[in-house]
């Protein structure tokens, strides 16, 4: 026996409805089982990025620094900023995320020079607020931000998850599906795409090691 030797399989937002139907017990007959079944999978996208980091909506994008300007409207697919750094000459210098109240505190916001503090904004369309605000107009701002999952906006559109997502996906547009149209076989279709989220986050993961090292700063012998 020889295998296929592919691995495209991938699976259109159609064919994703029509799964998920199949799980209910139902079948995708009229047009409005099709527009209430996408809004249910943009629904669910959206519950999505409340969950945590998904790897591949991890995006890294530059902001070229305005001197004496500490405010800079982000992109509106950008859902939050992970981290950040600031390139000077060549050289990157991390800058640390305050908080909402931290940001508020500093005394004298229009102090010019190196960026070594950020705080973001998240309104509707976020706003990323840096201090001190920019010397120059040659400093670039490096960010590794978290994005919005592309909309299910027609059937033949694929989706914008990674292979390992593909049963979760199935799974949650099923039980979402179930919410409106199957209540009886909510709570197993629920079961189902809870352990199928869970083993796609665990599988989804960052894989780099980590070290804890105790601070011994204020440490004293008695």
């Amino acid at each position: 026996m020889t295998v296929s030797g592919s691995t495209d399989f991938e699976l259109d937002v159609a064919e994703y409805i029509e799964e998920a139907f199949e799980r209910c017990g139902l079948e995708a007959r009229t047009g409005y089982d099709l527009r209430t079944a996408k809004r249910s999978l943009n629904l669910m996208f959206a519950d999505w990025a409340n969950r945590g980091l998904n790897q591949w909506t991890i995006k890294q994008r530059t902001i070229t620094a305005v001197e004496s300007d500490g405010d800079y409207t982000l992109d509106g697919d950008v859902i939050d900023i992970l981290s950040a750094v600031v390139r000077r000459s060549g050289t990157d210098y991390t800058i640390d995320r305050i908080s909402r109240d931290e940001y508020l505190a500093i005394p004298t916001k229009t102090t010019t020079g190196r960026i070594t503090q950020f705080f973001v904004d998240r309104q509707i369309t976020p706003v990323l607020k840096v201090w001190p605000v920019p010397d120059n107009d040659t400093d670039v701002i490096v960010y590794d931000c978290l994005t919005r999952i592309d909309d299910a906006d027609t059937q033949t559109n694929t989706a914008d998850v990674p292979f390992r997502f593909y049963p979760c996906l199935s799974a949650g547009l099923a039980y979402y599906i179930a919410l409106k149209r199957a209540p009886e076989r909510v709570q197993m279709l629920k079961a189902v795409y809870e352990e199928e989220m869970r083993r796609a986050i665990d599988e989804d993961r960052d894989r780099a090691s980590f070290q804890i090292t105790p601070s011994l700063r204020n440490y004293r012998i008695v």
